[in-house]
């Protein structure tokens, strides 16, 4: 496997290769992280039972002091910070698995614990100096103080290049004085700590911004405008954040200055397992919901649920479901095996997460027909509350470009390499006979999936298939289209879609593969069923984005756009 590969299961599958072994066997919990989860499992769920009032939030727009301060006495702030730091040092399974709890209960909460510690305070763990995780990190893990992540501003969302807010050293080298805004800042109105990123360099055209992360307390003199009222997650605080003029003492930098970018990625990588997780938690919830309304809502002298229409929509909720809370737990345990590479995985359950659940939350409401509109029953709210996941830690749309552009920027490399040492022989043998030993593998025969069990052997052929084509079809546009690539987003979605899908194969076969060992055929029926039904799915959706690549309609649809644009709206009218 070329080196570039060797640390990232999905990227090693633009190459074609199947790095079956950081996949298989499936991934579990330690034993102490199993007992600690399910205590904490236990104590959430008592707490949210005796405590916590969803329609009150929802309608208040407000998460209750005294919810907030039961869920900072359960720990429920510090889960993933070092216990030598006051945490609980739960490992990523670990935390994404509480976190589904509470997502499943509550978003408003799910958010606002998130923002905490998924990405507010992440920099810290991840970038923090050994002072600045111990000045910070044991009053943010008891919830003392609250965290939140400051990056969005009023021109610069998903391109962050595009900041506006200056960090100046000053004249002594002492600090930093930090001017500008942010926008939809989640924990904003009562955050005590910011992870807030500023240009320091200057704002010059075409240039490429030098961007630096900061810790900031609220005290230097951060002010927040007031709560937005929104859509969904209600209860959660976002708020615009000013600063003007606000002294940062330079021991405050996380990581190096100028290298911004870098932390602000490693951060959102890590924190987008903890929103798909959630995004399970509530899937699971509207299952539940689902399967109890098809039992007593009844049509034609029958309950619904005998209907087949009925029992397709139940089917697919479920292989999804499935689906995503394997791929969740298998890049969970990928983290927690301490490879370095695991952006494409987490992008992946993020947009994969919040794709399955808004598709669960409107067949659930379907299923629930006139009562899932009513504000009295859960369903409204649900859909309300889910509709963020699309657009929050990246929006859908720039996470399948990142997708599709990360994957293939291995393969791209090799071709440039392979193109220059074909230019000097000599020079390149030992690496133009490296990539002739693996096409002539390729020729002979796809990689193959070995460890997968043989009663899933029909699926595994069909990931090996598609795992071939996705490599072929990145060469093909990188030969085709080359730097020009990154404009070509029709091109890039239907790469993204198909590593997305193998992906998601590739868990559910690994997890189904594990039941079987353990269980037995008969007793890991479900799996198997739920498994077999998943890829049934993706197989479709597979074979129409190979086909796809070769004809389509992307020219008519990029004109039909662009003349509406001269129009500014819907050009025909009956009169």
């Amino acid at each position: 496997m070329p080196p570039l590969i060797e640390q990232s299961f999905t990227k090693a599958l633009f190459h074609g290769v199947i790095a079956e072994d950081m996949i298989f066997p499936y991934p579990e919990m330690t034993a102490e992280d199993r007992q600690t989860t399910s205590m904490i499992l236990d104590s959430v769920r008592r707490f949210f039972a005796a405590n916590v009032d969803s329609a009150r939030i929802d309608r208040e727009h407000k998460i209750p002091p005294e919810v907030l301060e039961g869920l900072k006495g359960l720990g429920l702030f510090g889960l993933q910070i070092p216990t030598e730091h006051g945490g609980s040092g739960l490992g990523a399974s670990a935390y994404a698995r509480v976190m589904q709890e509470i997502g499943g209960l509550d978003p408003s909460i799910a958010v606002t614990l998130g923002a905490h510690q998924s990405i507010g305070l992440k920099a810290i763990l991840l970038f923090g100096t050994p002072d600045q995780k111990k000045r910070y990190l044991p009053k943010l893990a008891t919830g003392e103080h609250t965290a939140a992540f400051a990056l969005t501003e009023p021109s610069a969302g998903s391109d962050a290049a595009a900041i506006k807010t200056r960090a100046e050293l000053s004249s002594d080298g002492s600090h930093y004085v930090l001017n500008g805004s942010k926008i939809w800042i989640t924990n904003g109105g009562f955050a005590d700590v910011f992870t807030v990123f500023a240009r320091t360099s200057a704002l010059e055209e075409g240039a490429k911004p030098k961007i630096t992360a900061f810790v900031v307390e609220r005290g230097m003199g951060v002010k927040s405008g007031p709560n937005e009222d929104k859509l969904g997650i209600r209860g959660s605080s976002t708020t615009e954040i000013f600063l003007d003029d606000v002294r940062v003492p330079r021991e405050n930098v996380l990581g190096e200055v100028g290298k911004g970018f870098k932390v602000a990625m490693e951060v959102l990588n890590s924190g987008r397992l903890g929103l798909a997780s959630g995004c399970v938690g509530v899937a699971k919830q509207l299952v539940r919901l689902a399967l109890e309304r098809v039992q007593e809502r009844r049509a034609f002298g029958r309950n619904i649920g005998e209907f087949g229409l009925i029992k397709d929509k139940i089917s697919r909720m479920l292989a999804e479901t499935y689906a995503l809370e394997s791929m969740t737990y298998l890049a969970a345990g990928i983290v927690d095996a301490k490879l370095a590479d695991y952006s494409l995985e987490s992008a992946i359950c993020k947009v994969k997460g919040s794709e399955i659940l808004w598709g669960i939350v409107n067949e659930g409401l379907q299923i629930a027909a006139g009562i899932g509109y009513m504000a009295d029953y859960p369903y409204e709210r649900i859909l309300r509350d889910a509709r963020i996941n699309l657009i929050f830690e990246g929006t859908n749309e720039i996470l399948r470009c990142f997708i599709a552009l990360s994957g293939m920027a291995g393969p791209g490399k090799e071709l440039a390499e392979v193109a220059k040492a074909m230019r000097e022989p000599i020079k390149g043998f030992g690496l133009l006979g490296d990539f002739a030993l693996r096409k002539a593998r390729a020729a002979l025969g796809r990689e193959r999936m070995t460890r997968c069990h043989p009663l899933l052997s029909r699926e595994a052929v069909i990931f090996e298939d598609y795992t071939s084509e996705l490599a072929s079809q990145t060469e093909n546009v990188l030969r085709k289209h080359g730097r020009e690539i990154a404009e070509m987003q029709f091109t890039q979605y239907r790469i993204a879609e198909m590593a997305m899908d193998l992906y998601a194969i590739a868990a559910c076969l690994s997890r189904a593969t594990r039941a079987i060992e353990r269980r037995g055929e008969d007793g890991a029926r479900r799996e198997v069923d739920l498994t077999q039904l998943y890829v049934n799915m993706a197989h479709k959706r597979l074979r129409q984005h190979v086909s796809d690549f070769a004809r389509n309609d992307d020219e008519l649809r990029k004109a039909v756009a662009s003349r509406s644009y001269a129009d500014g709206a819907y050009p025909f009218d009956i009169l």
